[in-house]
């Protein structure tokens, strides 16, 4: 390419807000060149502080420096065609309505030392914002030299007004424009190259494309969760079916076994009384025996004609044989209500220690499934309430004889002796054991992260707490909407508390009975859940034992 093509015109060393050549060109940080005195009249009276070209806003520190290169380019300018530096180059012209300049025709070009002189000093120029990503980005500090290649597939487009290809955007009007639409539809609008708009879109794109894959990706998890909890249920309705099937057949054989003995009862008491019946049957038929030898011996004597035998005979035939008075023998209808009711007692005492049996070993399976999903819960000084003394491992909890100094905090109960645990569950199945020996009163159970700490609240699951609750030392509620009084006639000493948060249980298990208490089923959990300590009060001193956190593992059931 030859040097010619490079030669500057008097439009590319214009500063667009006096309209002459430049007079001590200054670049502002987005790459616009202007005037020295014409950019500083229009930064100080423009309260946007931004530039005339393209809106990018100027910080009010920015020092303004003359730019050497291009003022020598444009001295070069003027003496190479032979006009001096003044406001009259160019004339405002108004026809029908639209604006227009008229540029008086350069003088011919005499000097061939000026000529090469420009076209080094244009690709010097080039060079120079080639090196400066900032500068490259405007449009108009170099308008017949395209800074960015265009985007590819958009590079044949072309604006249908104006013809010329669609290297510019306009960020107001969001669409892409060629550089004729920025003096007319757009003049004065927010123009960025296409290239460099694309890029920031390209950007944002990838972000978009990101947070996409990040929801799929989520749901995908979400979808896999709900999918090993339909085959953890699965199982579990399979292992219960098993127990179930197993416990009603063990009272099934129970009750055969009972029924058994109770037909066993009654066929033995009917043999007895057929034996007896049989005894006198026999001895009767045997007496009817003899008495009709003896009728048929007297019939045959009374027919007699002899005298001497009759006579000798007599004696002996003339009275009945001696036989069993039967007067008072009897064989009476046996009576089997007796039988019956027995076999009832008997077989309802087998059946109650089968069940008791039963659920005790439901029970230790439900302990050994349990253990689990031990967790390691430890109090949360930031949540006790004044009145608590927690020991340095936090593990224990008492109630003091005076309320303590301690820290306002948005997390602490003011008004409710409680205290919680430091760590959080919002997911799975776990559980905790506290020791509540030497206790005449306490609280245990699962709390909602928002429960109100700061006034007096019913303890119940409508207000974010599932618990149970130890009153008068032998008294024990499940603190559901209405108090329910737990069937316990005995002191419980250690207590488990489990949790299986996506089927919305929580249950509470006396360790040393194996036996469980209470279960609250059915909840819906939707934030996450605190292990929730109530000592109670005092009580004169009766009450002054702690509540314990035991170790992990502590009450395994082997």
């Amino acid at each position: 390419m030859s040097a010619a093509n490079y030669l500057l015109t008097e439009e590319q060393l214009l500063c667009c807000i006096c309209l002459d050549v430049f007079t001590d060109p200054v670049t502002l940080p987005c790459g616009h060149n202007f005037c020295k005195n014409c950019i500083t009249q229009h930064l100080n009276f423009n309260s946007q502080h931004h530039c005339p070209m393209c809106k990018e806003r100027v910080d009010k520190k920015y020092k303004l420096g003359v730019n050497i290169f291009i003022s020598d380019m444009a001295v070069q300018f003027r003496q190479s065609a032979g006009k001096k530096a003044s406001n009259s180059s160019v004339q405002h012209v108004a026809k029908s309505g639209n604006v227009s300049y008229d540029v008086p025709t350069r003088p011919k070009r005499t000097a061939l030392k000026s000529y090469l002189l420009l076209a080094l000093g244009l690709v010097c120029l080039t060079i120079y914002f080639a090196t400066n990503v900032k500068i490259h980005q405007t449009v108009y500090s170099l308008k017949t030299d395209q800074l960015f290649d265009t985007v590819e597939n958009v590079a044949g487009s072309m604006c249908t007004e104006h013809g010329k290809p669609l290297e510019l955007y306009c960020k107001n009007e969001q669409m892409p424009i060629c550089r004729s639409c920025t003096d007319s539809s757009h003049i004065f609008h927010h123009i960025v190259p296409l290239k460099g708009e694309y890029e920031v879109k390209k950007a944002e794109l990838r972000t978009t494309e990101a947070t996409i894959q990040q929801k799929i990706q989520e749901r995908r998890l979400k979808n896999q969760k709900i999918k090993h909890s339909v085959k953890l249920s699965k199982e579990a309705a399979d292992r219960e079916m098993a127990d179930g099937v197993q416990v009603f057949t063990t009272l099934i054989q129970s009750l055969e076994r009972a029924k058994a003995k109770f037909i066993g009862m009654i066929e033995e008491k009917q043999k007895m009384t057929e034996k007896q019946a049989k005894g006198f049957t026999e001895e009767l038929e045997q007496e009817i025996s003899e008495l009709m030898r003896s009728r048929t011996e007297v019939e045959q004597l009374s027919r007699s004609k002899d005298h001497l035998h009759f006579l000798q005979s007599f004696p002996s035939l003339n009275a009945a044989p001696l036989t069993k008075d039967w007067t008072e023998i009897s064989i009476c209808p046996a009576s089997y209500e007796g039988i019956l009711r027995t076999a009832m007692v008997s077989a309802v005492d087998q059946l109650t220690d089968t069940v008791r049996n039963e659920i005790k070993k439901l029970h230790e399976a439900e302990l050994k499934t349990v253990q689990q999903n031990a967790v390691d819960v430890t109090l949360d000084p930031d949540t006790a309430h004044p009145a608590l003394i927690l020991s340095d491992d936090g593990k224990q909890v008492h109630i003091g004889d005076v309320w303590k100094k301690v820290p306002d905090n948005s997390k602490r109960f003011e008004l409710a002796i409680v205290v919680l645990g430091k760590q959080s569950f919002s997911c799975g199945k776990f559980y905790y054991d506290v020791e509540v020996k030497g206790k005449t009163s306490w609280i245990l159970g699962m709390a909602k992260e928002s429960v109100n700490r700061k006034t007096e609240i019913k303890q119940n699951p409508e207000n974010g707490i599932w618990a149970i609750f130890l009153r008068n030392r032998k008294q024990y509620f499940a603190l559901a909407s209405q108090s329910v009084l737990l069937s316990v006639n005995y002191h419980v000493e250690k207590v488990r508390v489990f949790v299986d948060y996506e089927e919305g249980l929580v249950s509470f298990y006396d360790m040393d009975a194996a036996v469980l208490l209470y279960s609250f089923t059915g909840c819906t959990f939707t934030e996450k859940l605190y292990p929730f300590f109530s000592p109670g009060t005092n009580d004169g001193g009766r009450n002054s034992a702690p509540l314990i956190i035991s170790p992990v593992n502590q009450y395994a059931v082997n």
